[in-house]
């Protein structure tokens, strides 16, 4: 296989097949904009589990993953992605509460839907609609679409988590467009992207450990995973 590109955390193969291509999770983990890094052996399965399990869970959402490869590794549709990277809030958490000055864990009335630009030189700074659009980015309907399927995609994963004993407190998510033109989700839902809080004593469950040096992660990915599997 022919690697097309190796990012922080996962790498993207040319597998051969019309349309298709192979997303393989790595075993190192970065924070702060790759600031922090580290390689943990056997990470990458953990992410590939938890995200073969997210995606089938909304798979009524157009979304790129096809089917499963390896342990590691999953067959995707071909997509040019948009420069955006959609977070979801359901609770204040990370630079939200940096940003505002307001206590970690507060629920917010409504889902949050944010926009930022996908820029590691910029440090991927949040970004409006109007801005989106006036740097033709993409347009207001496509926005609108995207908005729609975050909210659709919340409701299944709260809904899922919450049988579980678990918050879906944030979560990133990245969109483009399929080789016909649909637009669907794309790149990962892993510990990485979201945050999952204990229900009961909100202690982290995602790479928040990783990035507080309070644990490490596979630790705690396993233990999402024993719960969301069994």
């Amino acid at each position: 296989m022919k690697m097309l590109y190796s990012g922080k955390a996962k790498e993207i193969y040319d597998i051969g097949e019309d349309g298709h291509i192979l997303v393989k999770f790595k075993d190192d983990i970065t924070a702060g904009n790759g600031k922090k890094h580290s390689v943990l052996e056997g990470k990458g399965k953990l992410s590939n589990s938890a995200n073969r399990i997210f995606f089938n869970l909304i798979s009524d959402v157009p979304n790129h993953y096809v089917r499963d490869y390896d342990e590691t590794s999953f067959v995707a549709k071909k997509m040019k992605m948009l420069p955006l990277e959609v977070v979801m809030r359901n609770y204040t958490a990370g630079s939200f509460c940096r940003r505002y000055g307001v206590k970690r864990g507060i629920k917010l009335k409504e889902p949050l839907f944010e926009l930022f630009l996908k820029d590691d030189s910029l440090g991927d700074p949040l970004i409006c609609e109007d801005t989106v659009i006036s740097l033709n980015i993409t347009d207001k309907h496509t926005i609108s679409r995207i908005h729609e399927h975050t909210l659709e995609i919340n409701r299944i994963l709260s809904e899922f988590l919450s049988k579980h004993a678990i918050l879906l407190v944030d979560f990133k998510l990245e969109f483009g467009f399929g080789e016909d033109g649909e637009l669907l989700v794309g790149d990962e839902i892993t510990p990485d992207t979201c945050r999952f809080w204990d229900a009961e004593t909100k202690e982290s469950l995602d790479k928040d450990v990783y990035r507080r040096s309070i644990a490490d992660p596979r630790e705690v990915y396993r233990v999402l995973l024993d719960r969301i599997e069994g």
